[in-house]
């Protein structure tokens, strides 16, 4: 059952009662992580493999986005500051427990390619917290393998 969450802003990624950040440096340039992250948005299912489905909704504004699994998302961006900063509010979603969550992914130049920094900033019953908490080792192979798989892509695709 699909339920709204708190509508919460760009600043929870620092004030979330959990977050999880996670970091991983790649040879591809930041404009080129950012577009695939911004502007790609239906691309994310060939590189993150937790995704099913991402589609941009509302002109670009919001995104739709299912997880292996079956939870799914309605999204709002929050931030699209090229090349820098992308992140994104979820709405609605069918994942229990869940009151708010921002994610935030942060592009710095690095060693002649991206730094790529990923924020996951929630909150939600003590359940739900506890067992993110616990789920933080996945989360982080989840996002290391992602922007491996991204970084990948990228240096395959035409210039």
């Amino acid at each position: 059952m699909a339920h709204r969450l708190r509508p919460v802003g760009p600043d929870f990624a620092e004030t979330a009662p959990v977050r999880l950040v996670f970091a991983r440096e790649v040879a591809a340039p930041p404009e080129a992580v950012f577009r695939a992250l911004a502007e790609d948005v239906s691309g994310w299912s060939d590189w993150f493999s937790a995704v099913t489905l991402a589609r941009p909704t509302g002109d670009g504004t919001g995104r739709e986005v299912r997880l292996r699994g079956g939870t799914r998302f309605a999204e709002t961006v929050l931030a699209a500051e090229a090349p820098r900063l992308y992140a994104y509010r979820a709405d609605v979603t069918n994942a229990p427990g869940m009151r708010a969550l921002v994610e935030e992914w942060r592009l710095t130049p690095a060693g002649g390619g991206t730094r790529v920094q990923w924020t996951f900033a929630a909150d939600g019953t003590a359940l739900f917290r506890g067992g993110l908490t616990l789920a933080r080792p996945g989360l982080g192979r989840a996002f290391r393998n992602a922007v491996t798989a991204l970084d990948r892509r990228l240096a395959s695709a035409p210039a």
